[in-house]
């Protein structure tokens, strides 16, 4: 979660008021005492934070203890509003008192747990407290072991909560049971505007789950559902999710056993779905069947909203086979550093602009 990743508050925050200064000192009491309570030493990155709406203490190695005395001292803290935690081990314990914390703390809206080992138990924990909470927007989940059984307490929280925005739950361990439990939860939720669950073990039965509950939902609008093994079943339901949803803008489906059969399947959704705008195929063995279908489907369909699309495309095999240069809405753009990418924007200038972009090299240099 970008908004959670970086540096304990600087720069723009360095001027602080005194009630900010106050603030500061009377968390730090707290921290002290909750730390003396449980018994372990304060985070110097705490102690020496400056003032900012940011709090970040990845890489601390808190552990369970260290999680709870944090906690207590977040409890009734009104400054801090994005919360970075990743990495600590904090286990199922510790996501308990940090999730106890998130269920009084109406304050802080981004959180960041990332690779800390939360397993099931962790799992209940966040679950019932999105029960409950209404300020969280942007929760990553990311690496926590996560398996088919954690999914169903992840699942009731997708159901309830309306608030969460964007949910990470990349590199975990779900399969196909939590497919079918998380894409009935997607079909259902009104929240979510971009879902990220690449990295896990979803396989046919499982993806074509998470393709169906796609194409129900009519608020999310980028889903990540890469290095996983959709195959060519996965990509089929995937295009009947293209032809009901017109909401999601941003696909990624790179790295997922797709070959010519499933490519095809996609492009039958791509010829009737207007509203996405960047789709990832990249290393799937689509070969040049695969994807000449896919840029056929989007010649066919006047009112594709594509801009970028990335395809595996191997040397010039795809251009001889269906010149690009002859497509009225679709141009290749070569890339020294990695494959071409294929626009709509047929103007250098704005041909190297996305290509920037794609890097996210947008801000520093357009």
């Amino acid at each position: 979660m970008a908004a959670v990743s970086g540096g304990g508050g600087s720069g723009a925050d360095g001027g602080s008021s005194g009630e900010e200064d106050a603030g500061g000192s009377a968390r730090e009491s707290r921290y002290r005492a909750a730390c003396r309570a449980c018994g372990v030493t304060p985070a110097s990155a705490l102690l020496q934070r400056t003032a900012g709406p940011l709090l970040s203490l990845r890489h601390r190695g808190l552990g369970p203890r260290g999680a709870k005395a944090l906690a207590l001292s977040l409890m009734v803290d009104t400054s801090i509003l994005m919360l970075d935690l990743s990495d600590n081990w904090l286990q199922g314990e510790g996501a308990a008192a940090i999730a106890e914390m998130l269920k009084e703390n109406c304050y802080i809206s981004a959180v960041d747990l990332s690779d800390n080992k939360l397993g099931i138990e962790g799992a209940k924990a966040f679950s019932a407290m999105l029960l409950e909470n209404t300020t969280i927007v942007s929760l990553q989940l990311s690496g926590n072991e996560f398996d088919d059984h954690a999914a169903k307490y992840l699942a009731d929280a997708l159901t309830a909560n309306s608030k969460v925005e964007i949910l990470d739950l990349s590199y975990n361990m779900f399969g196909d049971k939590a497919g079918e439990i998380l894409g009935r939860a997607i079909a259902e939720n009104i929240g979510l505007k971009e879902l990220k669950i690449s990295w896990n073990h979803f396989h046919s039965q499982g993806a074509a789950a998470l393709a169906k509950g796609l194409g129900a939902n009519i608020y999310l609008k980028v889903l990540d559902v890469s290095y996983n093994g959709f195959g060519n079943s996965g990509a089929a339901a995937l295009g009947e999710a293209l032809k009901a949803n017109n909401v999601l803008e941003e696909l990624n489906v790179s790295n997922n056993r797709i070959s010519v059969e499933g490519a095809l399947h996609i492009a039958g959704g791509l010829k009737e779905n207007k509203s996405l705008k960047r789709l990832n195929m990249t290393r799937n063995p689509m070969q040049s069947e695969g994807c000449c279908g896919v840029l056929k489907a989007l010649q066919a369909n006047s009112g594709t909203g594509i801009d970028i699309l990335d395809l595996p495309l191997n040397g010039t095999s795809v251009a001889q086979e269906l010149p690009l240069e002859h497509l009225p809405c679709l141009w290749t753009v070569p890339d020294l550093r990695r494959q071409p990418f294929v626009t709509r924007q047929n103007e250098p200038h704005q041909s190297l602009e996305v290509c920037f972009r794609m890097r996210r090299l947008g801000p520093q240099l357009c």
